[in-house]
C-alpha cells in the first residue's frame, strides 16, 4: 500500500489533531449549518433538493434557503414505512444486489448511509487527545454511545466495544510514553478502541424486519495500524489462528495480525479483537434465535475498517458464530473505500462456499481500493494468469463482492483538489451516496447536509462558506479557572472491560479461551 500513501512524509499518529490519513480519518460528530443563497443558487440548476437537514432523529432541522426540509434520519426520509421490513433480505444481499445499484434503489441507499454512519461513529468517538490518559479509547460510554455521537435516533444499542493490539509488529502505538506518573497512567500502552458490536432495539427491529447485529470497524489512526496497512505480504488464514479447511486461502498479514493480535499484559487486549467480536455475535445470535426471531449480521467499516469487516464476516461464517441449533443468520458486509484483503481462494471461500455477501462502495478517484496487489489483481490479468502466479507465491490480490462506484466530480458541491485524502474521506462518500441516482445521472441530494463533508476535510467549494475541518472541542478542553488560569481539567472515564461470559461463548465456538 505504499503507493497509496507515498505523499505522506511521516507516519501519522494520534499525537496530531489533524493527521493526514489515507487509510482512515478522524472526524467529529454530525453537525449542520445553513447554506447561503449564493451557494444554493450555484447548484440549484442541477439539484432539485438543496437540503441542510440533520441525519438523526433527535436533533432539530435547520432552516434552509431552498429545497425540502428533511427532519429525521435519511432512512426515514427516503423509504416508505414498512418497505424495508418486507425487503430486508434483498437489501442485505440475498441476490447480490442485482438490479439495485444502477439506478440505485432508494431503500438500499438509505441503508448504505445508515451503516456508513455506524462506521463514521468509530471516528467520531475516538479520543485523539494525546494529553489525556484515555488517549486511544472511546470517548463515550456504551449506554449513551449513539446519542453522544449525534445518532440518537439510530435505533441500535452498543453491546460491546472492541479493542485491538498488534504486538507482533514490535512498535509503540503512540509517539511517546506521555503519562509517567502513577496517577496519570495511560489506560493502555498497546490497545486502542477499534469498533463496537451493536444490536437493533425492539422498535427498530419491527421497522427493519429482523433483529440486526451490527459490527462496525474503525479505519487507520495509530502507528500500529499504519504498519498493519503497510505489511502487504500474504499468509494463510490457518496460520493466523482463523480456522479454514483450505490452506490456500491467504490474506494480507498486517490486517490479520491486527484482527487476531492480543496482549496478555493488557486487560483490554487479553482477548483479540477477533475473539471479542465472535463471542459477542455468538451470544446475541443464540439469544435472539432462542426467542424465535429472524436475525442478520452486518459488518461495516471504512478503509482499514473495511478490511477488518471482511475478515470478521468471513470468520463469523467460518466458525458458525452466526448459527444456532436451528437457524443460520445471513452475514453481509457494507464496505466503504476498502482495500483488497486476500487472494482468489479467499474470494472463492468467502462468496461461494460460505455464502457471505459484500457490497463495496468506492470513489473512482480514490487510490486505496487499488491496493494491495497493485500489479497482480483482478483488473490487470485474467483469473487463469492470477492463479498461476498465486501458485508460485506471487502475492495475488482480488476484490470480492458487488461494486457501487461513485464519482466525486459528479457533485456540484465539491471542488477540484489534489488532496487525495479528500477522495478517501468517509463523509464525502456518504454525501456522494445521498446525491447518486445512476451512472451519468443528475446529482440530487435527498437530505444529508453537505457541510458534513468538511468536518475533517477541505473538500467543499469555497462559495458554500463552510470552513475546512470545522469541528473541534470547545477550547480543546481547556477551562478557565476562578483565578484566571486556563487548565486542561482531568476527567475520569470508566473504560468498559470484557464481559465475564466471553470465555464461555468462545468455548461454544470451539475456540480456546484466553488465558
Amino acid at each position: 500500500m505504499a503507493a497509496a500513501i507515498s505523499s505522506c512524509t511521516s507516519l501519522p499518529t494520534i499525537s496530531h489533531r489533524r493527521p493526514t490519513l489515507i487509510l482512515g480519518q478522524h472526524q467529529p460528530p454530525t453537525g449542520y449549518r445553513r447554506f447561503s443563497n449564493a451557494s444554493v443558487n450555484s447548484v440549484q440548476r442541477r439539484t432539485r433538493h438543496v437540503v441542510a437537514s440533520v441525519s438523526t432523529t433527535d436533533r432539530p432541522a435547520p432552516v434552509t434557503t431552498a429545497g425540502d426540509t428533511g427532519r429525521g434520519s435519511h432512512s426515514q426520509a427516503t423509504k416508505p414505512p414498512g418497505e424495508l421490513a418486507a425487503r430486508w433480505r434483498e437489501i442485505h444481499g440475498s441476490n447480490n444486489w442485482e438490479g439495485l445499484l444502477d439506478p440505485i434503489d432508494d431503500v438500499l441507499r438509505a441503508e448504505l448511509i445508515r451503516y456508513g454512519e455506524f462506521a463514521q461513529a468509530t471516528y467520531d468517538s475516538f479520543d485523539y487527545d494525546r494529553f489525556s490518559p484515555y488517549s486511544g479509547s472511546c470517548r463515550y460510554p456504551a449506554e449513551t454511545f449513539f446519542r453522544d455521537v449525534g445518532l440518537g435516533g439510530a435505533g441500535y444499542e452498543v453491546r460491546r466495544f472492541l479493542y485491538a493490539s498488534c504486538n507482533e509488529l514490535k512498535f509503540p502505538n503512540f509517539v511517546t510514553p506521555k503519562h509517567k506518573n502513577a496517577d496519570d497512567k495511560l489506560w493502555s500502552e498497546s490497545g486502542t478502541f477499534i469498533g463496537y458490536v451493536a444490536v437493533s432495539t425492539d422498535e427498530e427491529t419491527a421497522r427493519i424486519g429482523r433483529r440486526d447485529i451490527a459490527v462496525a470497524w474503525r479505519g487507520t489512526i495509530t502507528r500500529l495500524e499504519w504498519l498493519a496497512d503497510l505489511t502487504t505480504n500474504q499468509r494463510p488464514l490457518t496460520n493466523m489462528g482463523i480456522p479454514c479447511p483450505d490452506p490456500r486461502v491467504k490474506v494480507e498479514s498486517g490486517f490479520a495480525e491486527l484482527y487476531t493480535g492480543k496482549d496478555s499484559a493488557c486487560k483490554f487486549c487479553r482477548y483479540s479483537a477477533r475473539e471479542q467480536a465472535l463471542a459477542e455475535v455468538r451470544k446475541l445470535v443464540e439469544l435472539y434465535h432462542s426467542k424465535g426471531e429472524e436475525v442478520s449480521v452486518t459488518a461495516t467499516g471504512h478503509s482499514l475498517g473495511s478490511a477488518l469487516a471482511m475478515l470478521n464476516a468471513f470468520d463469523i461464517a467460518e466458525t458458525g458464530a452466526n448459527a444456532s441449533a436451528s437457524k443460520k443468520a445471513p452475514v453481509c458486509v457494507f464496505s466503504f473505500a476498502g482495500p483488497r484483503v486476500g487472494n482468489l481462494d479467499f474470494k472463492r471461500r468467502f462468496e461461494t462456499e460460505l455464502g457471505v455477501r459484500a457490497l463495496r462502495v468506492v470513489n473512482v478517484h480514490d487510490r486505496v481500493p487499488t491496493v494491495p496487489g497493485a500489479f497482480f489483481n483482478e483488473k490487470a490479468f485474467p483469473e487463469a494468469v492470477l492463479r498461476a502466479v498465486d501458485g508460485l507465491g506471487g502475492g495475488v490480490y482480488t476484490h470480492l463482492g458487488a461494486l457501487l462506484e461513485l464519482d466525486h466530480k459528479a457533485s456540484p458541491f465539491l471542488k477540484d483538489t489534489i488532496d487525495i485524502s479528500c477522495y478517501h474521506n468517509l463523509e464525502a462518500h456518504l454525501h456522494l451516496l445521498d446525491g447518486f441516482r445512476s451512472r451519468g445521472g443528475v446529482f440530487e441530494l435527498r437530505g444529508r447536509d453537505p457541510a458534513l463533508v468538511n468536518k475533517s476535510a477541505d473538500f467543499l467549494r469555497d462559495d458554500h462558506m463552510v470552513p475546512p475541518v470545522w469541528y473541534q472541542a470547545e477550547n480543546k478542553g481547556m477551562v478557565r479557572m476562578e483565578d484566571g488560569r486556563w487548565v486542561l481539567v482531568p476527567r475520569h472515564r470508566d473504560i468498559a472491560e470484557h464481559p465475564e461470559d466471553t470465555d464461555h461463548h468462545l468455548q461454544r465456538l470451539g475456540l480456546n479461551a484466553s488465558s
